[in-house]
């Protein structure tokens, strides 16, 4: 299926623990706990629970001394990159570089000044640990509120742009820089303005985005346009509640972008006057059977004489279906006429053998 994303922007590669984000290398999903950190069993737990789901690498809040003093233990428990997130106090910083996580989370609008930023930074680069300069609306620079009056992307912008000068002068490059903020269109252009400006690895999300219905829907609309555009390294997508929720919302965003696809999509008709068979049940079994593939195809199962087998040729493979029978395509090529209760039958079995097939082409290379 033809992919019209926009190429993906060149970046340095940073280096996460067993991860690399930027360059070629996929992009990365990653979530936060919202465990006490002090807990260091119920962190662990968790992270390992998020990694079972697909999260390849897990936040956690440093509230206090007692959760810096905790990381080590933690990062000893789990098998995922472990990201400590400092705001506030730097010295929580410099502990979890002692404790030898695997990156640091730095907010610089409020880690208490550049003099303080310098510290940490020093210490980043002399341990050889990477970090994310992580901008937010919500805790900009007063100075830069007074200039423009409130957060806009400018600002935001600004700001990295400023501490990212302060890395420069203390030689240190290995870190990643985010831009968020809970509003869609100034994420987006603060996002963009910043890309086409320097090959530094992004880190993406709509901070504060919601309940689970609603933020998905909002981080989406947000981070939709800019993986389109080939923006973004790594990714969170934000969401009230259990953590492990975020984690299909993300694949499925980069999914639909065609950023990174680990399952097949399933593309169906909405429902509609001129359907003929039994689409809903058709469509919820296809998905069901290939629940635990991982072959990166589109999959349209469409019930309309009107567009389905136009649509049909344009995936990978489908069906489209009139009343009680149809056609089935594979590469834009009908193979064979199908009744409807033969359909699902006859669609996982030829993906199944797509399947086969590519493993044995991995084999042979």
């Amino acid at each position: 299926m033809l992919n019209e994303s926009q190429p993906r922007r060149k970046t340095r590669v940073v280096k996460i623990g067993s991860v690399s984000i930027g360059g070629d290398h996929p992009i990365v999903v990653q979530s936060m706990t919202i465990t006490d950190t002090r807990d260091v069993e119920a962190t662990a737990a968790q992270i390992n629970g998020l990694a079972e789901v697909g999260c390849e690498m897990a936040r956690v809040a440093v509230v206090d001394n007692g959760a810096a003093e905790s990381l080590g233990k933690i990062k000893s428990k789990i098998g995922i990159p472990l990201i400590a997130d400092i705001h506030f106090n730097y010295k929580h910083a410099l502990t979890a570089i002692e404790q030898g996580v695997d990156k640091v989370r730095i907010n610089p609008g409020n880690i208490g000044g550049e003099k303080k930023f310098r510290q940490v930074i020093r210490a980043l680069r002399d341990s050889g640990m990477p970090s994310r300069i992580g901008v937010n609306a919500g805790s900009l620079e007063m100075d830069l509120i007074d200039r423009y009056g409130f957060p806009t992307a400018e600002a935001i912008v600004e700001s990295a742009e400023r501490h990212i000068a302060v890395c420069a002068e203390e030689d240190y490059d290995q870190f990643v820089v985010s831009l968020k903020s809970s509003n869609v269109p100034m994420s987006v252009r603060a996002y963009s303005l910043f890309a086409a400006k320097n090959d530094i690895p992004l880190h993406i999300g709509i901070t504060e985005a919601g309940d689970p219905t609603y933020g998905a829907i909002k981080s989406a609309a947000g981070l939709g346009p800019l993986l389109v555009n080939g923006i973004g390294d790594t990714v969170r997508v934000s969401l009230l509640g259990d953590p492990r929720i975020e984690i299909p919302v993300a694949y499925d965003i980069l999914k639909a972008t065609g950023r990174r696809i680990q399952s097949p999509e399933i593309v169906a008709c909405p429902s509609c006057g001129r359907i003929e068979i039994d689409l809903e049940k058709i469509v919820a079994e296809v998905k069901q059977r290939l629940g635990k593939s991982t072959l990166p195809i589109v999959v349209s199962v469409l019930g309309c004489v009107v567009n389905g087998p136009g649509e049909a040729r344009e995936a990978d493979i489908g069906i489209a279906a009139g009343r009680g029978y149809g056609m089935l395509f594979k590469k834009g090529v009908m193979i064979r006429k199908l009744q409807e209760d033969e359909m699902v039958d006859a669609l996982v079995d030829e993906i199944q053998r797509m399947e086969q097939e590519l493993a044995t082409d991995a084999l042979q290379a």
